[in-house]
């Protein structure tokens, strides 16, 4: 509660700040071409659909064939909780391996597999970072910042991607750092709650752990056949950066595509890593921000932002929220079977 109050208070503030350009975008929404904006639907169907093959190949690579509709329901459903619940997307990680015991698949491969899926995005976009980079070089003005911004993303992509598969790969490494997350939580716990004693069952996890490991190493001897997953991951990835693409051309301007990848690949990793649920506030500022640096106008970049998050908004959580409500309301017996 404390956060939605945080994140309606930083809302609120930043609209009081961003208040005479929101009435410029508002003033403009009339010369803006509306048939344009219809593409968003398209594009947001096939990203989700993208997804969906995505998890159904990460599945089919630990032994398990689920249906296409089932997953595509559940990717639908996890953009609701993640951009609902203040949590850095971890609720969403909970709620899949929840989701999946429909289907019989166990907490560990399921873990493994909302775990690979985010190295499949981040890889991939490191692909399509590249492109946006060649693109600002061809077509724009590459600036000090603009290089100093776009390595600093490819490194901590490159480097969180070998931590995750060191780690992952080692059965005594993934002990080790569950043990360690394990007693930072309850140092969180005596924390927030004076007089607590923050004990964490370590065993409780222990065999989730192990799991999670022993999926990982059987992926891991499979490594050539992920090139489907990459595909599936970098078609995602396009389609949004399309998706705010459809926007600037709604408005009548054909932007230089490099920028908006590299603003795309700012906000949305700030966003992951922010507690405010779907990094709001924290994402339109630095999406226009990284914009405007990269040389397209404020006075364009901040109503192209504020109606993309907001027609994505309409486009994709109430189907989420339909299917996270009626699976929440389902009995045991009721609840889909993914398995096809």
């Amino acid at each position: 509660m404390l956060l939605n109050v945080a994140t309606l208070l930083a809302l609120l503030v930043l609209l009081y700040a961003l208040r005479k350009d929101i009435y410029n975008t508002i003033d403009n929404l009339g010369r803006v071409y509306a048939a344009a904006l219809l593409l968003l639907i398209p594009i947001e169907i096939w990203n989700y659909d993208a997804q969906t093959r995505l998890y159904r190949e990460l599945f089919r690579l630990v032994g398990n064939k689920l249906s296409y509709r089932f997953l595509y329901e559940t990717s639908l459903e996890l953009n609701f909780i993640n951009n609902v619940f203040p949590s850095i997307g971890l609720t969403g990680i909970s709620y899949f391996g929840v989701r999946m015991r429909s289907s019989e698949i166990t907490a560990g491969k399921a873990a493994v597999v909302q775990l690979l899926k985010l190295v499949m995005v981040y890889v991939s976009f490191e692909i399509l970072l590249l492109f946006g980079v060649l693109c600002m070089a061809l077509f724009g003005d590459v600036n000090g910042l603009i290089i100093l911004v776009a390595s600093s993303i490819t490194t901590l992509m490159v480097v969180g991607t070998v931590v995750f598969v060191s780690i992952a790969g080692s059965e005594k490494r993934i002990n080790a750092a569950y043990d360690f997350v394990a007693k930072l939580i309850s140092i969180v716990i005596r924390t927030v709650r004076p007089g607590h004693t923050g004990k964490v069952r370590l065993q409780a996890g222990r065999g989730i752990v192990e799991e999670l490991h022993k999926n990982y190493r059987l992926i891991q001897d499979n490594y050539k056949q992920l090139k489907w997953a990459l595909l599936w991951a970098g078609l995602a990835n396009l389609s949004e950066v399309l998706a705010i693409y459809v926007v600037f051309v709604a408005f009548g301007h054909w932007v230089n595509i490099g920028a908006v990848i590299l603003a795309y690949a700012v906000a949305n990793f700030a966003g992951t890593i922010s507690v405010l649920p779907g990094g709001v506030g924290i994402y339109e500022a630095l999406m226009t921000g990284v914009l405007a640096v990269a040389g397209v106008p404020i006075g364009l970049t901040l109503p192209v932002t504020i109606m993309y998050r907001v027609l994505n908004s309409i486009i994709q959580l109430p189907p989420g929220y339909y299917f996270y409500h009626r699976t929440l309301h389902a009995s045991p017996s009721g609840v889909s079977d993914g398995r096809s």
